[in-house]
């Protein structure tokens, strides 16, 4: 790491590491014109904790004064760093942008690294794919009848909204399969995709599988652990990787774990506090009894101790559950809930997929910003590699919707100063989820809350009304409109593009269960189709935005205007949020660029257009 300014120029080199930190050797030197320096240190903060380093004189020459020494700093995610000297008796702070004699310094102001800490490159600026495995694709899937399962035989037949008759949720199945990604993978290449994250494909309760029977088995509607081997394999082949949900924090109670209803052979720890599970399974004691706990009062979901010793064996110990997945070829884990899990158990976690390879990669769903949660999802370096973004994503729907620019500045400002560089770089950028309504539903209707807490909570929450919900032709292009500014933005954005099966056709869900309708095989917009193929070839064809550095140039009510930049390259890219024809000032630098790419617009923004100008230097 080096850094300049106003003459004052420092280096920062590692010499020797090993897994609890590394030592640096920092140099720095100052012109004397500044005054009689001396007291010079390196300063390293992360989170609450602040360590200041001595900086011993080396030397007067050619009118600098130099200072350097050895700093050992613990393996850490991220630190803000910055330099503190005297200089004629006045305590002076060399930052970013200057030094001063204010102490006060922004997060913004010091200079960021890691330590022992760094994201797959694999990982880094891609395009991801996101599968809900029961909907994507069915081949060759002769399912048999199974207890407590609906099976629909039509791909198209209406898909079950809340309780069944017998009052049980999500317990239709379509027999979207394993055969059925693979039979796929050529479509997903032709998108630019690199990497396949598939919900929870275990043996489980329900349809989306979020309810483990058996972490050890496929479950039998989406196919065998060869087929998942099969699929890392030939996914490999094509210079893919493959992202397994991984449900840690409870399973199902109809499960070989629980066996509340007495399904499986062996003694479950419902059934008697005998059974070797029991103590899998988080109690309180009340009433001079423990009682079990579910997540989220659901009877369904009885909760994990991740302190037990025995559970954190099974999962992540050797020849454990995470150990079974990775034999089966599976390149990194998408970690479930992952705020209800211990900074313990995700270190543990860690552990595992490193042992098996050394570029296994973690995300974990964490809805606000990891970096403010106490805890050490990421900070630590032992923990995540990233985490799906849902507060940059909340961010992007306001202002395009309702032009909430403030939002949005203060998300880009924290990712860019509060984030580790490669983890703002493998952040999970995504169209929409299993979680939230469909994008082309969230930028062509009014059904959502402009005040609530996320922007993709719904008006109504009658699940009939949404099943039924469909938005007009004219709802729909105008939706469309937004959605490809939207993803232009994105394509040039830091982090994991991720997309959610059928977002890049148009297929429409109002709410949550709603959004997961059967791929649209036979009604593809392919105009929306054929725009995801030509983001996903801009990506391809400029890597350079994998890692490069962000720029924020303007954020206003018309348009957003940042820059990617990296070594030789760099691109100016501008989004117009409104319906009208804009007309953009254009930095000079960027006047005669190398290469244009745009939605709509050349140098006059179009409604929802977007123009990349790119710069290379000679």
């Amino acid at each position: 790491m080096q850094g300049s300014l106003n003459n004052i120029t420092f280096d920062i080199k590692e010499i020797s590491k090993d897994e609890k930190g590394a030592t640096f050797k920092v140099e720095i030197q100052v012109p004397m014109e500044i005054g009689f320096i001396e007291r010079m240190k390196f300063i390293a903060e992360s989170q609450n904790e602040r360590s200041a380093f001595q900086l011993k004189h080396q030397k007067n020459e050619n009118g600098q004064v130099f200072f350097s020494g050895e700093v050992y700093l613990p393996t850490k995610a991220i630190y803000h760093y910055y330099f503190s000297f005297e200089a004629n008796h006045e305590f002076i702070y060399f930052k970013q942008n200057n030094y001063t004699n204010n102490h006060t310094i922004t997060p913004e102001e010091k200079w960021h690294m890691s330590v022992n800490f760094e994201v797959p490159k694999w990982a880094k600026g891609k395009i991801m794919y996101h599968i809900f495995v029961d909907r994507f694709n069915k081949k060759d899937n002769n399912m048999k009848e199974m207890p407590n399962r609906t099976i629909h035989h039509n791909w198209e037949e209406e898909m079950v909204i809340g309780p069944d008759e017998n009052g049980r949720w999500n317990t239709d199945f379509y027999g979207g399969n394993i055969k059925g990604i693979i039979d796929k993978l050529d479509y997903l290449k032709s998108l630019g995709v690199s990497i396949i994250y598939l919900s929870p494909i275990v043996w489980s309760q329900s349809n989306h599988r979020y309810d483990t029977s058996d972490y050890e088995t496929v479950d039998p509607y989406a196919g065998t652990n060869n087929d998942l081997k099969l699929l890392c394999d030939k996914a490999h082949q094509q210079g893919m990787r493959v992202v397994l949900d991984a449900v840690f924090n409870h399973t199902g109670n109809d499960s070989k774990y629980f066996n509340e209803y007495n399904t499986f052979p062996e003694l479950g720890a419902y059934q008697s506090p005998e059974s070797k599970y029991y103590y899998f399974y988080r109690k309180y004691f009340a009433n001079n009894r423990d009682y079990f706990s579910y997540w989220w009062g659901m009877p369904n979901l009885p909760v994990c101790d991740g302190n037990n010793h025995d559970w954190q064996q099974y999962i992540y110990g050797e020849k454990g559950i995470i150990d079974q997945w990775f034999n089966l070829g599976i390149d990194g884990l998408r970690l479930d809930v992952a705020d209800e899990l211990s900074d313990e158990f995700i270190e543990g976690i860690r552990t595992a997929v490193k042992r098996n390879k050394k570029d296994g990669f973690i995300i974990g769903e964490v809805w606000k910003n990891p970096m403010r949660m106490g805890r050490g999802y990421i900070e630590s370096g032992k923990g995540m590699d990233s985490v799906m973004n849902y507060t940059l994503i909340d961010a992007l729907i306001r202002y395009f919707k309702y032009s909430d620019v403030n939002k949005l500045a203060e998300i880009i400002r924290q990712l860019r100063t509060e984030y580790p560089k490669d983890t703002l770089n493998s952040l999970m950028n995504f169209t929409s989820t299993h979680d939230i309504s469909r994008a082309i539903n969230l930028f062509g209707s009014n059904e959502f809350q402009e005040y609530s807490e996320w922007a993709w909570n719904t008006h109504s929450e009658d699940r009939n009304y949404q099943k039924n919900y469909q938005l007009s032709q004219e709802q729909y292009n105008y939706g469309k409109q937004v959605y490809k500014a939207y993803i232009f933005l994105l394509t040039f954005f830091p982090g994991i593009l991720s997309i959610f099966y059928g977002d890049e056709v148009g297929l429409q869900g109002l709410g949550n269960l709603s959004n997961r309708k059967t791929f649209p095989w036979n009604n593809i917009d392919y105009d929306l189709l054929n725009y995801f193929r030509k983001m996903g070839s801009i990506r391809r064809e400029e890597p350079f935005l994998e890692e490069a550095d962000l720029n924020i140039y303007d954020i206003n009510n018309n348009y957003i205007m940042f820059e990617r930049k990296q070594k030789q390259e760099s691109a100016l890219i501008t989004v117009n949020r409104t319906n009208n024809e804009l007309e953009i000032p254009i930095p000079e630098i960027y006047m005669n660029p190398d290469r244009i790419y745009s939605i709509h617009s050349d140098r006059i923004l179009t409604p929802y257009g977007g123009i990349a100008l790119k710069k290379t230097k000679k």
